[in-house]
Parts: structure tokens; sequence; C-alpha cells
């Protein structure tokens, strides 16, 4: 089965942008995960949400998000106030800089994706930013808004080809 594109929209460097997919590098299929069971009735172990006080179990429309101000004060923060302040996507990856690859520590490398032109009108394109970077030997430095968080990533020319 073909991979299925995680995100879709642009690439920019300067005054150039095309269309662009994102395409996960590894599979989480072969991942072994195990579920945690009672061993003398051999059925799942479930947790129930409940108060850290009363140990009352709490109903789901009942859950609000908090932020801690000190060891027992919270402040409630609504789901409308946290959609005021989410940063708004562009779909837009913004390439800001290119740096040497032994600029960038290995620990800040957490999940590694593929980026390919979207349909025929970036290919040209594409292929020159691609290209640009291979002999440069440089990596590019970028910004993209991902489930309302900005990541910065690094672009750099696959290894395979």
């Amino acid at each position: 089965m073909a991979p299925r594109a995680n995100w879709k929209g642009f690439l920019r460097l300067s005054l150039v942008t095309y269309p662009v997919a994102l395409y996960p590098a590894t599979s989480e299929s072969e991942k072994v995960s195990f579920n945690q069971l009672n061993r003398k009735t051999g059925h799942r172990i479930k947790y129930a949400k409940v108060d850290a006080d009363t140990g009352e179990e709490v109903d789901d429309e009942d859950f609000v998000k908090g932020y801690k101000v000190d060891t027992d004060t919270f402040i409630e923060v609504t789901r409308e106030e946290l959609e005021n302040v989410a940063l708004e996507s562009t779909r837009t990856i913004e390439i800001d800089e290119f740096v040497d690859r032994s600029e960038i520590d290995p620990r800040y490398l957490i999940r590694p994706y593929y980026l390919r032109p979207d349909g025929k009108v970036g290919h040209d394109a594409f292929a020159v930013i691609r290209e640009t970077i291979r002999e440069m030997n440089k990596v590019a430095i970028a910004r993209v808004v991902l489930t309302n968080r900005e990541h910065i990533i690094a672009l750099e020319r696959s290894t395979r080809g």
C-alpha cells in the first residue's frame, strides 16, 4: 500500500513557492505494542480518571485544562481561550537559512519525513532547491505549523538517489 501524505502545503524559498506533500519516512505498522492485563483474570486493565483529592471518578464533560501557577494553584483555561492563541497555519514551509549539517545536534532530529512536490507544477522548482542544497552541501532550516505548533525543520537532500 502506497504511503499517504501526512501534510500538504507549500514550500517557499524567497519568491519561489510550490506545492509539496510530507510523507512519513518510518512506519508504525511494524511496531509491537502490548496491553496491560490482570494476571488473575486475563482481562485488560482500564484506567479511570479520578479526582486527586476525593478519589471519585470524573466524567469527561467535567474535564477542563488548567495551568499550574504554584503547588496547589491552577488557572482554568477554556477551549475558546486556547483557540484564540493557537497558531494559524499558512500551510507553508518557510525556508529561513542554510547551515552546515554539522551545526545540527543529532538530539534535535526527532522524526524523519520525505518531502516531495505535489503534482507536476512543482517538479522543476523542487529540483532547483534540491540541487542547490546538494551543491552547497548544506541543510535548509525552515519553519512550519503542524497541529497548531510551530516546528523548526531541517531539509536535506536524501542520501539515496
